[in-house]
C-alpha cells in the first residue's frame, strides 16, 4: 500500500507546519538566492561550515539534522547536467537519512524555477513511494515501518503523479513478490496469487498446467518441471486490452518464473543455492510492468507470459544428454540442468510468438555469466533489430535502469551445434553463457521484434538508483520507458 500524496503548491512554511521529517530538495546552486526560504538553513550552514563543506557538494552527499523544534530535516541539491540515474540515488541517499526512524509521514519541500520543481518533485514523489512501503518479512517485530502520508510543498500536478505511482506499485509488486520464502511463493500459491491479482485489475487469466502442456507438446518446459514432487508448474498468460484506440501496439511481455533452483542432477552448492527462490525475478518484473502499465492506462494490448516452475532432483528430473522436444519441434540435447531458465522461456517465447505481436520482451535472472561481466549495477540486453537497440538503449537512461547490449552473432552458434539434436541447450564452459543462452533463445522468436534481458541488476547488496532494498525491482522503469517510445 502506498502512502496517501497530499499536494501544495505554496513553499513549506516550518512555522506554520508541524512536520517531524522533512527532505528538502534545491537545484544545484553555490549559495541560495534570497527568495528561497528553506527549513533550517541556519543550521543547515552551520553544519557545512564545521565540516567546511560547500553547499553545492550536497548535489553529492545529502546532509542531515535535528532542528531546533526536533524534526529532521535532510537536504539534497539535484544536479541536472548528471544522469537520471545519479539523481535518483543522491535523491534516495537523502531520503534514506530520513526512513531510518521510520517515520509515518514524510513532508518534501521542493524549491526551483517551475520547471525545475515539477521535474524534481516528479523524482521525490517516485523515490519517496517505492522507499516508503516496507517489503514483507517474518519478523514477530519488524524493523520497518511504511510510510502513511507523504505532503508535497512547492508544486501541485493536477493528474496526481498517475505515473509515478504506477511505477511504484509495479516496482513494489515485482521487490514483494520476489522476497517471499520459498515455502510460501510455491508454484501453486503464485498462481494463486496472480489469479487474484488479475481479477482485481481486469486481466483475462488462463493457465498452462504441466498435463496440458505436455500433451501440446511443450518439452522444454515440461521437462524442468517435470522433477518436482508436485505437478504444479504451469505457463500463465494475461491479456490486458489498453483502449478502444485503433491500431495500437501489441506486446508481449515474457518472464521465468522458477520459484526455486536447486540446479537439478547438476546440484549447486550451498553458496550458489542460497537465494535461489528470488530465481523466479523475472516474471514478477514482468508482472509489475503489467499492473504500472495498466495503472497508467497505456494505450497497449499487452500479453504477459510467465513460465512458473521449479527446478528440483528427483527420479524423475531430466538429466545430462537427455534429448527433449520444444513445442516449436526443435530437439534439443541438455549439456546442463542448471540450465534450466533457457528451457522454460522457450516453450513460452513460442506460445508468446504464435501470437504475432509487435514486440516480445522476456526477463529472466539466467546466466552467472552476465553477472560476472557486468556486476550488478546494470543489466545486459540482447536485441535482433538495431533501431531497438537504441530505444532499449535511450529507455535505459531516462528511467535511470541502466542497460548494456551484447553481441549475438550467428557464429556463436557453432558452440551449440549436437551430433544428436537441433542444437544444444548450453555449452559446458560458462565464459560466455549469456551470448549462447541468447543465441538459444532466438531460436523461439522467429522474426519477431524481441529484446531479452538477463537480469544482473535484479539484487544489487545497498540499492541501486531510485530503489534502497536489495532486492530492486529493476526493469519495471525502464519497460515503461520503453513503452512510452514505442
Amino acid at each position: 500500500m502506498l502512502a496517501t500524496l497530499t499536494q501544495s503548491a505554496s513553499s513549506f512554511d516550518l512555522n506554520t507546519i508541524k512536520a517531524s521529517h522533512i527532505l528538502v530538495i534545491l537545484p544545484k546552486l553555490e549559495r541560495l538566492p534570497k527568495k528561497y526560504i528553506i527549513p533550517g538553513f541556519d543550521t543547515l550552514k552551520k553544519l557545512l561550515d564545521r565540516r567546511q563543506i560547500k553547499l553545492s557538494k550536497i548535489s553529492q552527499t545529502p546532509v542531515s539534522a535535528n532542528l531546533e523544534n526536533g524534526a529532521l530535516c535532510s537536504w539534497v541539491m539535484i544536479d541536472t547536467g548528471k544522469t537520471v540515474f545519479e539523481q535518483q540515488t543522491v535523491v534516495r541517499k537523502a531520503l534514506q537519512l530520513l526512513l531510518k526512524e521510520n517515520p509515518e509521514e514524510l513532508h518534501l519541500a521542493i524549491y526551483g524555477n517551475s520547471n525545475q520543481k515539477f521535474y524534481f518533485s516528479e523524482i521525490a514523489v517516485y523515490t519517496a513511494w517505492v522507499n516508503g512501503a516496507a517489503l514483507p518479512v517474518r519478523k514477530q517485530k519488524p524493523e520497518r515501518t511504511s510510510l502513511t502520508h507523504i505532503y508535497l510543498h512547492g508544486c501541485k500536478d493536477t493528474g496526481n503523479f498517475t505515473l509515478q505511482r504506477a511505477l511504484a506499485e509495479g516496482n513494489l509488486l515485482a521487490r514483494g513478490l520476489t522476497v517471499l520464502p520459498p515455502n510460501e511463493l510455491t508454484p501453486q500459491t503464485y498462481c494463486e496469487q496472480i489469479k487474484k491479482l488479475a481479477e482485481n485489475e481486469g486481466w483475462t487469466y488462463e493457465a498452462y498446467h504441466l498435463s496440458k502442456l505436455k500433451k501440446m507438446g511443450a518439452g522444454a518446459f515440461s521437462a524442468v518441471a517435470q522433477g518436482s514432487d508436485t505437478e504444479d508448474a504451469a505457463i500463465v498468460h494475461l491479456h490486458f486490452s489498453g483502449n478502444n484506440q485503433d491500431n495500437r501496439k501489441h506486446i508481449a511481455l515474457v518472464g521465468k518464473g522458477i520459484c526455486y533452483d536447486t540446479g537439478g542432477h547438476n546440484l549447486k552448492s550451498s553458496r550458489h543455492m542460497l537465494g535461489m527462490h528470488e530465481d523466479m525475478n523475472g516474471s514478477a518484473v514482468a508482472l509489475g510492468i503489467l499492473l504500472a502499465a495498466t495503472r497508467a492506462k497505456m494505450p497497449f494490448d499487452i500479453d504477459c507470459w510467465l513460465a512458473i516452475a521449479q527446478n528440483h532432483i528427483s527420479p524423475r528430473a531430466y538429466k545430462q544428454n537427455d534429448v527433449i522436444t520444444a513445442l516449436n519441434g526443435l530437439t534439443i540435447e541438455i549439456i546442463h540442468t542448471d540450465a534450466e531458465g533457457r528451457m522454460v522461456l522457450a516453450d513460452t517465447l513460442s506460445l508468446a510468438e504464435k501470437q504475432k505481436p509487435d514486440i516480445i520482451i522476456d526477463f529472466a535472472t539466467l546466466t552467472g555469466s552476465m553477472h560476472t561481466a557486468l556486476g550488478s549495477r546494470i543489466s545486459g540486453i540482447f536485441c535482433n533489430q538495431e533501431n531497438l537497440t537504441q530505444k532499449a538503449l535511450l529507455a535505459g537512461k531516462k528511467s535511470g535502469e541502466r542497460v548494456c547490449t551484447f553481441p549475438m552473432e550467428d557464429d556463436y552458434d557453432a558452440e551449440l551445434e549436437s551430433d544428436i539434436a537441433d542444437v544444444k541447450q548450453c555449452a559446458l564452459g560458462g565464459e560466455y553463457d549469456h551470448i549462447l543462452a541468447a543465441r538459444f533463445l532466438s531460436r523461439f522468436v522467429n522474426d519477431t521484434p524481441w529484446i531479452h534481458m538477463d537480469l544482473s541488476a535484479s539484487s544489487h547488496k545497498d540499492g541501486l538508483g531510485a530503489v534502497g532494498s536489495e532486492v530492486t525491482g529493476f526493469g519495471v522503469n525502464w519497460a515503461v520507458e520503453l513503452f512510452k517510445q514505442l
